[in-house]
Order: C-alpha cells, then sequence, then structure tokens
C-alpha cells in the first residue's frame, strides 16, 4: 500500500503500533527512545487508513497482528522479535547509524 511506503520514509526510524497500551509496540518504542533514536510513531488504531495499513503490513511481514513494524531507512526490518534478536546480535545500533537515526 503506497501509504505505508510514504509514511514509512518520514524519518531515518519509523514504528506502526496498535496503540500504546500494546506491550510489545512499548517495548519497541522505549528500545529506541533507550538508545536515543526519536523514532516516528503511527498508531493504526487512530488513523483513518489504520485498518488498510495493518492489512498491508500483515500481508509484508506474513504475520497478524503485524504490529509493532519497525522501518529502518525506509525498509522494512520486522517486528520485536527481529527487532531485539539484531539488538543482542549488536546488529541494530549499526544499522540506526547507517540510516541516520545514529551519529555516535
Amino acid at each position: 500500500m503506497e501509504r505505508v511506503t510514504k509514511l514509512s520514509a518520514e524519518k531515518a526510524v519509523v514504528i506502526f503500533t496498535a496503540n500504546v497500551d500494546c506491550p510489545m509496540s512499548h517495548a519497541v518504542t522505549s528500545l529506541f527512545s533507550g538508545l536515543g533514536v526519536g523514532a516516528v510513531v503511527h498508531e493504526l488504531d487512530k488513523d483513518p487508513h489504520g485498518r488498510d495499513m495493518e492489512r498491508d503490513l500483515a500481508r509484508r511481514l506474513g504475520r497478524n497482528p503485524p504490529v509493532p513494524a519497525v522501518f529502518i531507512g525506509g525498509k522494512l526490518v520486522g517486528s520485536t522479535d527481529r527487532i531485539i534478536s539484531l539488538h543482542l546480535g549488536g546488529k541494530l545500533v549499526p544499522m540506526l547509524k547507517a540510516a541516520g537515526a545514529m551519529w555516535l
């Protein structure tokens, strides 16, 4: 869907969530915040096109529910499990630096 593609390119890190009360969404947004990354967060339940975007993300990720869905540098990286795996493996910070989301 064009809307997800457009929104995912707004900033170096874009996170699509169901709502702020979702524990997985909270964990992911807290991780990025703790790293000093100012991510753009789109809450699908508050967007009039949220259901369509959720279906598009589910198709792209091959899972339902598809949130949180994290884009870094305009590319879909994945959901909570993928982000945590990258972080624990030492690969998330270099990815964020390459996308211009971190400088140090």
